[in-house]
Protein backbone atom coordinates (compact mmCIF):
# COMPACT_ATOMS: atom_id res chain seq x y z
CA UNK A 1 0.00 0.00 0.00
CA UNK A 2 0.73 3.20 -0.88
CA UNK A 3 1.69 6.05 1.81
CA UNK A 4 1.85 9.95 1.12
CA UNK A 5 3.76 12.36 2.26
CA UNK A 6 3.79 16.04 1.10
CA UNK A 7 6.28 18.48 0.38
CA UNK A 8 6.95 22.26 -1.26
CA UNK A 9 9.06 22.11 -4.07
CA UNK A 10 10.60 25.82 -5.60
CA UNK A 11 7.80 26.62 -3.79
CA UNK A 12 4.85 24.59 -5.01
CA UNK A 13 3.23 21.73 -2.86
CA UNK A 14 3.23 18.29 -4.32
CA UNK A 15 2.28 15.04 -2.89
CA UNK A 16 4.98 11.92 -3.43
CA UNK A 17 3.28 8.43 -2.91
CA UNK A 18 5.61 5.53 -2.38
CA UNK A 19 5.99 2.08 -0.60
CA UNK A 20 6.63 1.81 3.15
CA UNK A 21 9.69 0.33 2.95
CA UNK A 22 11.30 3.52 0.20
CA UNK A 23 10.29 5.88 3.33
CA UNK A 24 12.34 3.77 5.19
CA UNK A 25 15.41 4.40 3.71
CA UNK A 26 14.28 7.82 3.28
CA UNK A 27 13.77 8.54 6.54
CA UNK A 28 16.48 6.63 7.48
CA UNK A 29 18.88 8.60 5.35
CA UNK A 30 17.47 11.90 7.18
CA UNK A 31 18.05 10.18 10.42
CA UNK A 32 21.75 10.07 9.84
CA UNK A 33 22.33 13.02 7.70
CA UNK A 34 19.98 15.36 8.88
CA UNK A 35 18.24 17.66 6.42
CA UNK A 36 14.44 17.94 5.58
CA UNK A 37 12.46 15.60 3.14
CA UNK A 38 12.00 18.50 0.94
CA UNK A 39 15.78 19.24 0.85
CA UNK A 40 16.07 15.48 -0.03
CA UNK A 41 13.44 15.45 -2.73
CA UNK A 42 14.45 18.87 -4.31
CA UNK A 43 18.04 17.26 -4.81
CA UNK A 44 16.54 13.85 -6.35
CA UNK A 45 14.44 16.59 -8.16
CA UNK A 46 17.00 18.13 -9.90
CA UNK A 47 19.41 14.88 -11.24
CA UNK A 48 16.15 13.08 -12.38
CA UNK A 49 15.67 13.10 -16.29
CA UNK A 50 12.78 15.44 -17.67
CA UNK A 51 10.81 12.36 -18.39
CA UNK A 52 11.44 10.47 -15.15
CA UNK A 53 8.63 10.86 -12.65
CA UNK A 54 9.57 12.05 -9.34
CA UNK A 55 7.92 8.99 -7.44
CA UNK A 56 10.20 6.69 -9.66
CA UNK A 57 13.73 9.08 -9.07
CA UNK A 58 12.85 8.34 -5.36
CA UNK A 59 12.37 4.42 -5.41
CA UNK A 60 15.92 4.61 -7.75
CA UNK A 61 17.35 6.94 -5.02
CA UNK A 62 16.15 4.89 -1.89
CA UNK A 63 17.13 1.49 -3.75
CA UNK A 64 20.39 2.47 -4.81
CA UNK A 65 20.82 3.62 -0.77
CA UNK A 66 20.05 0.63 0.27
CA UNK A 67 22.25 -1.26 -1.44
CA UNK A 68 25.14 0.80 -1.29
CA UNK A 69 24.67 0.80 2.58
CA UNK A 70 24.54 -3.15 2.78
CA UNK A 71 27.94 -3.00 0.93
CA UNK A 72 29.20 -1.05 3.99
Amino acid sequence: MLKKRSVTLKGHATSLALEPEFWSVIDKELSIVGGSLAGLVTSIDERREPDQPLSSACRVWALNRALSAGQD
